[in-house]
């Protein structure tokens, strides 16, 4: 296993590469992050900056608290980072790095703001694999998004 873990956003405009494991991997559930989201909560993990190196790009920042910036891609909108300001690290979001199954959530936090019905989202029922397999075969053929690994160039040039 890889010492080395990269990440991005959707487009591969801004790419980064981290030395290790975020540490404490969590999922917040608070208000801001909801928002700065768009979901029901923000899966979060530390890396010191020694530890962090931006490949690709530059994200865009907005100050969503006078203690807080939120980095994301400019060019396709998805959330990157939370960086405490004057801290010696950031917060990666987990689900932008290509190997999310590394970073497993560790705890919670931000539970005042959990939705009510979170505790119950496992036992949804699941849609069948194939009611879904053609609508993903169709949008595979012609994908605009990153692959989960770095390239030496994106978007690649048409044949």
């Amino acid at each position: 296993m890889s010492a080395f873990l990269s990440g991005g956003c959707q487009c591969g405009a801004v790419r980064y590469r981290i030395r290790g494991v975020p540490a404490n991997p969590h999922l917040c559930h608070c208000r801001m992050c909801q928002k700065a989201s768009g979901n029901y909560f923000l899966p979060l993990g530390w890396v010191a900056r020694a530890d962090f190196a931006l490949t690709r790009g530059e994200p865009s920042w907005f100050h969503s608290s006078a203690m807080v910036r939120r980095g994301f891609c400019s060019a396709c909108g998805t959330p990157l980072f939370f960086e405490p300001l004057g801290a010696d690290g950031l917060n990666v979001v987990l689900g932008g790095l290509d190997e999310p199954e590394r970073a497993k959530p560790a705890l919670q936090s931000g539970q005042n703001s959990r939705l009510s019905f979170f505790h119950a989202l496992a036992d949804l029922p699941e849609e069948a694999e194939a009611v879904s397999a053609d609508w993903l075969a169709a949008v595979a053929q012609k994908t605009f998004q990153h692959p989960d690994h770095d390239t030496a160039e994106w978007p690649p040039k048409d044949d």
